[in-house]
């Protein structure tokens, strides 16, 4: 895959992203908004990688490292793009930054129901560990 390049989100990408996640992710999440991303892409301005191929967006992944664990989430290419390499591509550089962070272990937030991701992340060598089950809350009214 040496046309396609990966580089950090920066603000001038919020808009984009929103976009692409709308066409290429499997449904949405409560910080799918400019703000969210815009928040992120400022408190960690590495932590958004986006593929690209001739200035197309093909992909994206958050690769988040809070200093103690390493987190995977939104990893979505788009349709005319899958089975291309790009999530691999994706992933082996969301790993490289967690290594270079002291990173031990990533972890990947995957939907249940999105069957259609399973291989990839399995491929890339994640497995789900049935033991875990993430409990959530919403912290404000909206």
């Amino acid at each position: 895959m040496t046309d396609l390049s990966i580089r950090p989100a920066g603000a001038g990408d919020v808009a984009a992203v929103l976009d692409f996640w709308r066409a290429a992710a499997e449904g949405t999440s409560i910080s799918d908004d400019e703000a969210g991303v815009a928040r992120l892409v400022e408190r960690d301005p590495e932590a958004l990688l986006l593929a690209e191929r001739d200035g197309a967006l093909l992909g994206t992944v958050i690769a988040g490292f809070d200093g103690w664990r390493c987190h995977l989430y939104r990893l979505a290419v788009h349709p005319d793009a899958r089975r291309q390499g790009v999530a691999r591509t994706l992933l082996e550089a969301a790993e490289e930054r967690f290594l270079a962070l002291g990173g031990r272990r990533g972890d990947a937030m995957v939907l249940e129901r999105n069957e259609q991701a399973h291989p990839a992340w399995r491929a890339a060598g994640y497995a789900p560990e049935p033991q875990w089950r993430r409990w959530t809350k919403p912290l404000d009214d909206t």
